[in-house]
């Protein structure tokens, strides 16, 4: 698979990633900065790698969405809530909802999963 390719899987598709491999494709940013790559969509899900660098810049989703941090640790802000996280964390978001990394380790990488309708389910 090619930087920037989508797999959409049909009914007889069986996929199997592995974050390293996988993070070798992360965009970046108009700085350089690395940020996101989708890896996998069926229906109204996406399955991302996120390895933000130096400041996490989000603003809020339109659908609900999980972190699974795969390396790095630091502090995770999600709403008015503040909480350290690290390997192994998964982190849920309500859609629409304000949420960033802070303060967190050069080698921050992590899985993320977006689905369901806009505004959330």
């Amino acid at each position: 698979m090619g930087k920037g390719e989508r797999l959409v899987p049909d009914e007889t598709t069986h996929l199997r990633w592995h974050l390293a491999e996988t993070e070798a494709g992360v965009g970046s940013d108009p700085t350089g900065n690395p940020r996101s790559n989708t890896v996998f969509t069926n229906g109204s899900m996406r399955l991302l790698v996120y390895a933000p660098r130096g400041e996490d810049l989000q603003t809020p989703h339109d659908q609900d969405e999980i972190y699974v941090i795969q390396t790095g640790s630091g502090w995770f802000v999600n709403g008015d809530d503040r909480h350290e996280f690290g390997p192994g964390d998964a982190l849920f978001v309500h859609a629409g909802v304000e949420h960033r990394f802070e303060e967190f380790t050069d080698d921050l990488s992590m899985w993320v999963v977006f689905w369901g309708p806009d505004g959330g389910e």
